[in-house]
């Protein structure tokens, strides 16, 4: 009988120490998680990423100036193509990414982006605005620079995956250009974030094939 009353004196006593303890570290915990969330609230203002907008048809430039005017932080990828006129040619700056325009923004300037005029909407994923990749940037930056080479966009509808070829030539010498496939002159560049591909066309001289799982 004594055993039995220790016990239940103990397990009472163990509760109440537990009690106590759930009691002391309740507040600590909860001011851990506000602190985080505030953190958390402070990054989205400070941190900016990549997203990508959809604009009005060939209203790229307007909304890159428009936004640049607004002190947003934009990117507009163009590339020199010449064009014929009835009486010439002429060489003019024509966008790569039609109806696109980079924004690189925190999280309170998304809705100065919206409110700009021929911004219709951000490109999403998974129903939140798609972050775009800074490496994803970077190749489009790199590529641009490359002078022999011809850049278009377009769907990933048609392509088959893990096809590879090298660059012969130029700032990607010796690099694999893409995980889609390749045909003649033309390398394919996915575009994750954007669910599309970047078509770089490069001289036949400058691509060799490349078979799937070697290293170059």
């Amino acid at each position: 009988m004594t055993s039995l009353k220790n016990g239940a004196h103990c397990s009472a006593k163990g509760e109440k120490n537990n009690s106590a303890l759930f009691t002391y570290f309740l507040p600590l915990l909860f001011h851990a998680v506000t602190e985080v969330a505030k953190l958390y609230k402070v990054m989205n203002e400070v941190i900016k990423n990549w997203y990508a907008v959809y604009t009005k048809p060939r209203w790229e430039k307007k909304v890159s100036n428009r936004l640049l005017q607004k002190g947003i932080g934009c990117w507009c990828p163009l590339q020199k193509v010449e064009r014929q006129w009835s009486d010439r040619r002429k060489i003019i700056e024509d966008p790569v990414f039609k109806s696109y325009v980079f924004v690189q923004i925190t999280e309170p300037e998304k809705l100065p982006v919206l409110q700009t005029d021929g911004v219709l909407r951000f490109v999403h994923f998974l129903g939140k605005p798609a972050i775009i990749k800074d490496w994803e940037i970077d190749n489009i930056k790199s590529y641009l620079l490359e002078k022999d080479a011809k850049i278009s966009v377009q769907g990933l509808q048609g392509f088959r995956e893990n096809d590879k070829v090298v660059i012969r030539h130029g700032i990607f010498s010796d690099n694999t250009g893409t995980v889609l496939r390749a045909a003649n002159k033309k390398v394919y560049i996915k575009l994750e974030s954007l669910g599309q591909v970047m078509v770089v066309e490069f001289p036949a001289a400058f691509v060799a094939h490349q078979r799937v799982g070697t290293e170059t």
